[in-house]
């Protein structure tokens, strides 16, 4: 059997981002009229726990048979899925998420739009496709992720609809995991500002991230920012490490400063991580620059002995690479703050010129020759200071 007996349509992303002359990395299929048995007799491998879904034996893309969906409790996990032969392209693309969402294409490139997503993409606005919108509550955070990721608005109907599901608990019903998946996705996309904003909007931030959204409601001290709230800064600061392309555990990292912050502590940052299953690679990021951001902003100031603390404390010859991290969001943070240039941020230059002078001090040959191993770390922590203090005169000698 050949695959041009199934009856195919592109799908999704890959149509829309297609329209929008934005590269298409991965693409979606759906078959229509088939079934999993008569899938896996050509050959697809299948994948899908939920819902049929099929691995190509060539291309590996993704292919779903046609579904339709009807709700049966609360939470986005609570669908009945109903993927019989039956089940046409009309009906699939109607349980779809938004217009821009529901565009598909046939073999043969012509265009099935029956819910006018084209001229939405061409306006940019987010709208939903069915009253079914509001039975997944992780259909709010792909609307924010969407603004953030396109610039889109959402339309008032479609807001309204957001409105509601908040008010309806809905998205009290979504597990921390999906909380996270879509957090960090946000994070990532061009303005990941508009998705704290979108999600305020429509009152969904302050029942999934509270922590994130009380900081909107908390004054920073006038002599540092004018009295604009954390949220506005933190917003600025994230959309600046957006600019940079940091990664993802820097742009987390400058919210969860901010977060820690307002209370004076990290318990509060250690609460919201554990509760959304942030990753360790965020949380530990974001817990070191809550505890050193402000000794970083004066370093320029400290001492060789107290710098060689500080790459101790962070653990700065071991992670390198993190370290550098925290030193971007650093950056972030103080670009907004005006507390440095927008190029320049020489606390950084400092800090990496002693590091790397303290890099080449031979601990190895210290340890080995060493005849007293308990004076080993002692000796190791004279080495780099004599480092850095030379790193440091150096520069000072070139000023």
């Amino acid at each position: 059997m050949k695959d041009s007996d199934l009856e195919v349509y592109s799908v999704g992303g890959a149509v829309r981002d297609d329209l929008l002359g934005l590269p298409v990395n991965d693409r979606d299929w759906v078959v229509v009229g088939s079934t999993p048995e008569a899938m896996i007799a050509r050959g697809y491998k299948p994948v899908g726990k939920d819902f049929p879904v099929f691995l190509n034996p060539s291309t590996h893309e993704e292919y779903a048979l046609a579904r339709t969906e009807r709700k049966t409790k609360s939470g986005y996990r609570g669908f009945a899925i109903n993927a019989s032969p039956e089940v046409t392209l009309s009906q699939d693309l109607l349980r779809r998420d938004f217009t821009i969402n529901a565009i598909a294409r046939d073999m043969d490139g012509r265009l099935i739009d029956p819910h006018n997503g084209i001229t939405d993409l061409r306006a940019g606005i987010l709208r939903h496709v069915s009253p079914a919108f509001s039975e997944d509550p992780v259909r709010i955070l792909r609307a924010a992720r969407f603004v953030a990721r396109f610039g889109f608005s959402v339309s008032p109907e479609t807001l309204a609809l957001m409105r509601e599901m908040v008010k309806g608990g809905e998205v009290d019903a979504l597990v921390p995991e999906r909380t996270w998946q879509e957090l960090a996705r946000g994070l990532m996309e061009k303005n990941p500002s508009r998705f704290f904003t979108t999600l305020r909007n429509c009152g969904a931030l302050a029942r999934a991230l509270p922590e994130i959204d009380a900081l909107f409601n908390t004054s920073m001290t006038p002599e540092k920012s004018n009295g604009v709230n954390y949220g506005t800064h933190a917003m600025l600061a994230l959309d600046d490490a957006a600019q940079h392309r940091h990664p993802l555990a820097v742009r987390f990292s400058v919210l969860a400063h901010n977060v820690a912050h307002i209370k004076g502590d990290a318990d509060l940052l250690r609460t919201m991580c554990l509760r959304i299953r942030a990753t360790n690679e965020c949380r530990d990021l974001g817990l070191l620059m809550a505890h050193y951001y402000s000794e970083i902003q004066r370093v320029l100031e400290l001492g060789h002995d107290s710098i060689i603390d500080l790459l101790q404390n962070c653990d700065a010859w071991r992670r390198p690479q993190r370290f550098t991290h925290l030193l971007q969001a650093c950056a972030s943070n103080a670009r907004t703050l005006s507390e440095v240039s927008q190029k320049d941020y020489p606390q950084a230059d400092h800090l990496l010129r002693v590091l790397a002078a303290t890099q080449a001090v031979d601990v190895k040959t210290i340890a080995q020759q060493c005849p007293d191993k308990g004076l080993i770390a002692e000796k190791i922590r004279k080495a780099r200071a004599a480092a850095a203090e030379q790193a440091i005169t150096k520069r000072a000698s070139h000023k």
